[in-house]
């Protein structure tokens, strides 16, 4: 009875880990008509899939190629630090949900927002940005963003 209790249990175990697994897979077809679906992804997300995220205090994130909107790149004085602020802070203002890199890439201070996976998001967020008639010299660049998990 025991060991009937252990298989049972054990094949419920991997039925989950198959279904969750099948969600991905289900994902990648080929439609008639319509091309084929590949998702592409870093395997690390592909493991977690099916697992329940820690309730812990701190936030991991994986780093993942994408894209940012830059709003800011000034020189490499005091001014323009103090102006890579600024504009940081009026982003803050305006976008309160968006992601705020303010950096020194020698030899320029920058500041870039948002962290968008498909370069359509970021030209969207850029228009938005750009009607708010504050923010008129934006461009979106090809970097390193954050993914949390």
């Amino acid at each position: 009875m025991r060991k009937l209790v252990l298989f049972v249990l054990l094949l419920l175990l991997v039925g989950a880990g198959a279904q969750a697994q099948g969600i991905i897979r289900s994902l990648e077809r080929t439609v008639p008509g319509q091309g084929k679906v590949t998702i592409h992804q870093d395997p690390r997300i592909e493991a977690l899939i099916g697992m329940e995220r820690p309730a812990t205090g701190e936030q991991k994130v994986i780093k993942a190629s994408g894209f940012r909107i830059q709003a800011y790149a000034g020189n490499n004085t005091r001014q323009a630090k103090n102006d890579a602020d600024r504009v940081a802070s009026r982003v803050k203002e305006y976008f309160p949900e968006l992601s705020v890199y303010t950096s020194f890439i020698s030899p320029r201070w920058l500041c870039r927002v948002g962290d968008f996976r498909s370069i359509e998001e970021a030209d969207a967020m850029m228009r938005r940005l750009k009607a708010t008639g504050m923010f008129k010299e934006v461009s979106i660049v090809r970097d390193q963003i954050n993914i949390p998990l």
